[in-house]
């Protein structure tokens, strides 16, 4: 999957920025078998195959809109906030659809629930955390990668606007 990521994104920044989804589903997922009282096992495996596919697709969603924003000539403070606000209702959506829909396989009691019941769980808890990092973490630590790269090549940074300035003009 990094090889893939790293062909498509041209860089090692963003890769590893979008692989950081898997560890964080992976702790929402672990947490909630733990909260139910459930065990790892195969039918939750395979739960966490479908949540690591589905935190990865978020993820790239952010990444790309956020590099289309800086390919517009948008500075970096103005790509995170117009890209991570653009991406803000479809990541949400995709995450609430996906933890709705399973709802009712995580709280099944009826028979051969026992299969779905733990995958159901995984997906839901692992999407929760994966969900807020995508949202609310990656636009952060991008803004953060994306200055220390910058500093590192020697680059002098465009002016940005502050963060004021960009709310008061309700962009």
């Amino acid at each position: 999957m990094f090889v893939l990521l790293y062909s498509a994104f041209g860089t090692l920044r963003h890769p590893l920025l979008i692989l950081l989804a898997v560890p964080l589903a992976a702790v929402g997922g672990l947490l909630a078998l733990q909260l139910r009282g459930m065990t790892l096992n195969v039918s939750s495996a395979v739960g966490f195959i479908a949540l690591f596919g589905v935190a990865v697709q978020n993820a790239i969603i952010m990444v790309a809109n956020l590099n289309r924003w800086r390919d517009l000539d948008a500075s970096l403070l103005q790509a995170v906030l117009k890209g991570a606000r653009e991406r803000f209702r479809p990541v949400l959506m995709t995450a609430t659809v996906a933890i709705f829909g399973l709802l009712p396989a995580a709280l099944s009691r009826s028979l051969g629930s026992d299969v779905q019941r733990p995958l159901a769980t995984v997906i839901i808890g692992g999407l929760f955390t994966a969900t807020l990092l995508t949202l609310l973490l990656l636009p952060t630590l991008y803004f953060w990668i994306e200055t220390w790269a910058r500093r590192r090549h020697h680059e002098r940074p465009p002016q940005d606007h502050s963060l004021d300035e960009l709310l008061a003009e309700g962009r």
